[in-house]
């Protein structure tokens, strides 16, 4: 791909001169009183093996405005609140996705939103997807690495992925909680130390396993926390695999077609080792700013946006990425904009 983006007129004139540096953060939350009393309801407040912080869309944009962030897209954190009851679960999140639609509208151009599913329960994320995605105007969904044991990539999940790719979905993923899970371990080193990554990466090798971004072409999934352990993972795969499919123990992957429907966040405080490691797998177009907003204090993840630049404008190569890491990639994956590449020549 080439990295020039030809943006639109209509999108021209809503966004802000590069040289504004106006970010956009695709790696944000939202806590909602509804979503946290049920967690309480539940004995549920550190499942993920830490509390979960406070949010308000008052202290969000506080943070905006002194970072230099114009944009966020929210999300729904972990832990997925699924308890067995399934009307429960489905009123939660209907409720989470309403105030995020409610936000959203009250801060044109501030605020996107991705929508939280119910599931387990496909047939219930199914109707909260298409009522989300077309009566909300959500910008795309949130999915779990895992719902209660049930991973991206399940065949249960299938019919899912098809409303989905019909209607040219944004899926941002976020890791949550293994399942099944070393308790001791995940005691002695809490989820976001070690385990998010591996997560991520273990739902997503099972996709790619599945062939599922090939087979959804319209699907553009977000990976966060730049790439995981993907960029080590997928060396490793392709070299293995011949010996696998010939063996019976998988079927064939088609590279190409599945990496190129994955993007990647940069929540995680990246070193410009980690960015070059995740240019092995992906290219420039596919990288995204992000935050992690409210998991980190203000001023620490200020200082991480800070260094962020610092390290993109030290490198002669990755200086020539900046806005589309910081804000281009990420107002072309969510807006629709025409990338040089796909415009067809005469």
């Amino acid at each position: 791909m080439k990295n020039r983006l030809i943006i639109g007129p209509l999108l021209a004139a809503l966004v802000f001169p590069a040289e504004a540096q106006q970010t956009v953060d695709v790696h944000s939350h939202i806590i909602v009183p509804e979503y946290m009393e049920m967690l309480k309801a539940h004995g549920a407040e550190i499942e993920e093996t830490f509390s979960l912080p406070e949010w308000n869309v008052e202290r969000h944009l506080a943070f905006f405005d002194s970072a230099g962030i114009r944009t966020a897209v929210l999300t729904m954190p972990a832990p997925q609140p699924w308890y067995g009851n399934a009307k429960e679960s489905a009123a939660c999140i209907r409720r989470v996705n309403e105030i995020s639609a409610e936000v959203k509208r009250k801060h044109p151009g501030r605020f996107r939103f991705c929508a939280a599913l119910p599931l387990p329960d496909v047939d219930a994320a199914i109707r909260e997807a298409v009522y989300a995605l077309d009566t909300l105007g959500a910008d795309g969904v949130k999915l779990a690495t895992n719902s209660r044991g049930q991973y991206l990539g399940d065949e249960a999940l299938e019919p899912l992925m098809k409303v989905l790719d019909e209607r040219n979905a944004v899926i941002i993923l976020h890791p949550h909680r293994p399942t099944p899970y070393a308790e001791d371990i995940i005691a002695a080193t809490p989820l976001a130390m070690y385990e998010y990554p591996a997560e991520t990466t273990r739902a997503v090798v099972n996709m790619l396993a599945h062939n599922v971004p090939s087979r959804y072409p319209n699907l553009k999934i977000v990976v966060p926390h730049c790439g995981s352990f993907l960029p080590l993972a997928v060396p490793r795969m392709k070299s293995i695999l011949p010996v696998m499919v010939k063996q019976g123990y998988m079927q064939p992957i088609d590279w190409e077609a599945n990496l190129s429907r994955l993007y990647y966040d940069l929540a995680g405080n990246p070193t410009t080792e980690v960015i070059r490691l995740m240019l092995t797998v992906t290219s420039p177009e596919h990288i995204l700013y992000g935050s992690d907003y409210p998991y980190l204090p203000n001023a620490v993840l200020k200082g991480n946006l800070q260094k962020l630049k610092e390290t993109l404008k030290a490198d002669k190569e990755l200086a020539g990425y900046a806005d589309l890491f910081l804000w281009k990639n990420a107002e072309h994956l969510f807006s629709g904009t025409v990338t040089a590449d796909s415009i067809p020549t005469e």
